[in-house]
Order: C-alpha cells, then structure tokens, then sequence
C-alpha cells in the first residue's frame, strides 16, 4: 500500500503546539552545533536538522504504553516524546539532571519505553522481540523503529522485518529516507526502493512526503491502529538532512547543500507564514538559550548503578 501526502501543495497551517515543538528541535540542535564549535561539548553528535516535523507528526498516534526505538539521530525523537531540552542537553553535556546520568552520551539514551542507540540496524531485533512480548500479552502497544535509508545495508533488518512479518507483530518501521548515508548518496548505496523492500515481506508501506501534520496524521492514524492489531507498517518520510552527518564532516557539493536547504520544511512554511513563524521561533531559540546558559552551570553529574 503506497500513498503519497502533500507532493507539492502549498503548506497548511501548523498549530502554534506543533510548529513550537518543530521549532523547538530545531534550536537545539543548531545550539548543539554551536556548543561543539565552542569547545564545550565532547564526543559527537548527530543533528536532525530538516527532519523535525517527522517524530512531531507521530507524536498524537503513539501513546504512553508503546515502545519508540530511535537511532544516532535521535534528538528530535527524544523532545518530540518528552520535551525534555533540560534533561537531554544535560546528558550530552554530563551534567546534573541527566536522562541517563550523564554515560549515554547523545547517542544512547533510555527513559522509560524510550531507546536510542548509535549502532546501525540494532534497534529493529529489539524492537521485534518487544513487540513479540507485546503482542503476547496482548496490550495494545506498538514497537516504532526509526531508521534512515542508509540503515537498509545492515543484514540484521532484513531479519528482523522477517520475523516482524512472519509473526505479524506490532511494529510500526519509520523510515526517514534524507538521501544520504553519512556521505553517499542513496542512488549508489541501495539497489531497487524501499517500498520495494516492504512489499518482499509483505509488508504495507506509506511515502509520505511533505509535512502537513493533518494530512500526515489522518492517513497513518487507521493504519497505526491496524499496527496494534498485528499488521506491521513501514511508513517512509521523504525529508532532507541540511546539517552534516555528524559535527562538521559534510562532503556535499555547493548544489547539494543548496538543494537540500531548498527542500527544507521551515524554508517554505516562513513563506507561507511569517508572523507565526517569527513569533514562535522567537520563543523557542530564546527557551533553547536558557536552557544552554542554565545547564552550564550546573556540576557534573555523578552516575550511579543503582
């Protein structure tokens, strides 16, 4: 099953909730850019810069029982589930109040039904056998599995959209398909398409492009809850990375950084909306900087097995 949203119409507009939270990933993390170039964070870091609207489109369809799987990419993931600025950026930066007492880094993350890991493809096995144990006990949940286009070489996804497919378990795969996989381009890292691979296990599949919440949300809100019942889904979002691939490693051409900024989401919908868009970006950068100046200032944070 493939449908396509929003091609090329002109953007709707957002509620002031859903474009806050969108712009609210978006401040934090250029603020994290901004931090790292400062000297003041360490380790890497991997931003979700042109891709905010795809965890905020989801975030009504998921609930407090399901299970969300994320990947290196993670961050919107995360403060679209909780909106937790305070907490994360405090684990990035190994601070007092930190999600995971300040050892996963921005990568690994655990709070609650909410995993991410750096490791490519890994988070689909786990997801499969959660889901398993969700649909033995039969409550209603789901596993959602973030991956990107670039995740499809690993052999352990295959696997798993094996099993999840054999068993009907409940799992909704979220592709956020951005084009690239850290530096190569999808046309000369993966053969055939992704719905393709979706339809060899029998498998639905949902292109989504464009980023008309509404829209977005009425037309995987059925199919989500035909997830709960033990129809797996793979719902891709076409989207654009505009930040490198991690710090400041971007090996695109001039014209492909230029394409992507003009496939951005925030780009077209300030066009449409620029009174919105200022008065809640206003907002957000300011809560971001807040949150930055008061984290800083906070010891470091003591981890703690128990």
């Amino acid at each position: 099953m493939t449908s396509v949203l929003d091609r090329a119409a002109a953007p709707s507009r957002l509620d002031d909730a859903d474009l806050s939270l969108m712009l609210l990933i978006r401040a934090f993390e250029l603020k994290l850019l901004d931090l790292f170039a400062a000297g003041l964070l360490n380790g890497t870091t991997h931003t979700c810069l042109g891709q905010e609207h795809v965890p905020v489109a989801l975030r009504p369809l998921l609930g407090p029982a399901d299970h969300v799987f994320s990947n290196h990419r993670g961050h919107g993931h995360y403060l679209a589930r909780f909106q937790d600025p305070e907490g994360l950026l405090g684990e990035i930066m190994g601070r007092e109040g930190a999600v995971c007492g300040g050892v996963g880094g921005s990568q690994h993350i655990r709070r609650d039904r909410y995993l991410s890991t750096g490791v490519q493809g890994e988070s689909l096995p786990v997801a499969a056998g959660v889901a398993l144990h969700l649909e033995r006990t039969r409550s209603g949940g789901l596993a959602c599995v973030y991956i990107g286009d670039g995740t499809f070489g690993e052999g352990a996804v295959y696997e798993a959209l094996n099993i999840i497919a054999l068993w009907r378990l409940p799992v909704l795969v979220v592709v956020e398909n951005n084009g690239i996989a850290q530096s190569t381009p999808r046309g000369t890292h993966l053969a055939g398409t992704i719905a393709g691979r979706a339809a060899a296990f029998g498998i639905g599949h949902v292109l989504v492009e464009g980023f008309d919440l509404a829209a977005i949300r009425a037309r995987l809100g059925p199919l989500v809850e035909r997830v709960r019942q033990g129809t797996p889904l793979m719902a891709e979002f076409v989207t654009h990375r505009l930040g490198p691939h991690s710090k400041g490693d971007d090996t695109r051409t001039a014209r492909e950084l230029q394409e992507a900024r003009e496939g951005d989401w925030l780009g077209r919908y300030r066009a449409a909306y620029p009174g919105q868009v200022e008065r809640l970006q206003h907002e957000a950068c300011a809560r971001v900087d807040a949150v930055a100046e008061e984290v800083a200032a906070r010891p470091p944070s003591r981890w703690s097995p128990s």
